[in-house]
């Protein structure tokens, strides 16, 4: 079975959700950050999912911000919008509602804290396909779910019509050659972790779903125009000049440091929502450091 998501191929920005210094959300900053993406190439934007804070949101502010980005971006580039839950029946009825709001697809994170055996986890995320008419994104990303979609899940699952493909953060390469394996013909394949773009590529992945995007856009869609042009070494060496940054980026809880480096951007303040906290000093130099080497900052 081949399900191909093409139009949802290269750098795809785990987009963030930018806070008022009163803790709403800054509206304004998210169509200046959706305009960003857009002028610099971003191939696609992801809401609502890790990177955005989503767990702190209400779901009326869920269903602004999907809005929002929905209607921003205006049809230009395709909007995947996070849908997960660890209450089967509250993922089933936000899938279905971000899909009338005008969503391209939807990313569906395991069922965390309770977690599931192999029978819940099919019967969970298939639960939720049947419901909607567009492509669900399975996400796998273990150290914050407390649970792994094992390969041959993906396997099974990649079997629904709607299930299309997997955002793969478990940082296990092993693992993500056997989802190659057992479920590469039928599940799309993007890299989760950024530090994994080009192996994941060069295991037949369709591109990433990307932090480092929200601030190198531009570098972070390269990265894959290199590879999929057959520049594999060229794609190779941009992965590992922008490690460092990477590093940078993951020294303390995602979004954390992305969104001081936005700030300093000057794409809002760099608020966060408790329980997450501003980034330490003493991190935030070598972050800012790292922009300055790549050119983001002066």
């Amino acid at each position: 079975m081949n399900k191909p998501v093409r139009t949802f191929s290269g750098s795809l920005v785990a987009l963030v959700t930018p806070f008022t210094p009163a803790g709403g959300v800054d509206f304004d900053m998210l169509d200046r950050l959706v305009d960003f993406h857009l002028q610099n190439g971003t191939d696609g934007i992801v809401a609502l999912g890790t990177t955005a804070e989503t767990p702190t949101m209400t779901d009326d502010e869920k269903t602004a911000v999907a809005s929002r980005v929905i209607e921003r971006v205006g049809g230009s580039i395709p909007v995947i919008v996070g849908a997960g839950s660890n209450n089967t029946a509250h993922a089933a009825a936000l899938a279905q509602h971000y899909e009338k709001l005008g969503a391209d697809g939807l990313l569906v994170v395991t069922p965390y804290y309770n977690k599931a055996n192999k029978s819940g986890m099919l019967a969970h995320f298939r639960t939720i396909a049947d419901g909607v008419n567009i492509p669900i994104l399975l996400y796998n990303v273990p150290s914050r779910t407390g649970c792994n979609l094992q390969p041959a899940t993906c396997a099974a699952l990649g079997k629904h019509p709607r299930i299309a493909a997997v955002k793969e953060a478990s940082g296990n390469i092993g693992q993500i050659v056997e989802v190659a394996a057992l479920a590469g013909d039928c599940l799309a394949i993007y890299s989760g972790n950024d530090d994994h773009i080009v192996p994941v590529l060069s295991m037949g992945g369709s591109g990433c779903i990307s932090v480092l995007s929200n601030v190198v856009p531009r570098e972070a869609q390269t990265l894959c125009d290199r590879f999929f042009a057959g520049d594999v070494a060229g794609a190779a060496a941009l992965q590992c000049q922008l490690l460092p940054l990477v590093n940078a980026l993951f020294s303390e809880v995602n979004p954390i440091p992305v969104n001081a480096a936005l700030a300093a951007m000057g794409f809002g303040k760099g608020g966060v929502r408790l329980p997450l906290t501003p980034m330490e000093d003493s991190r935030r130099t070598v972050l800012l450091e790292e922009m300055k080497r790549l050119g983001v900052l002066a």
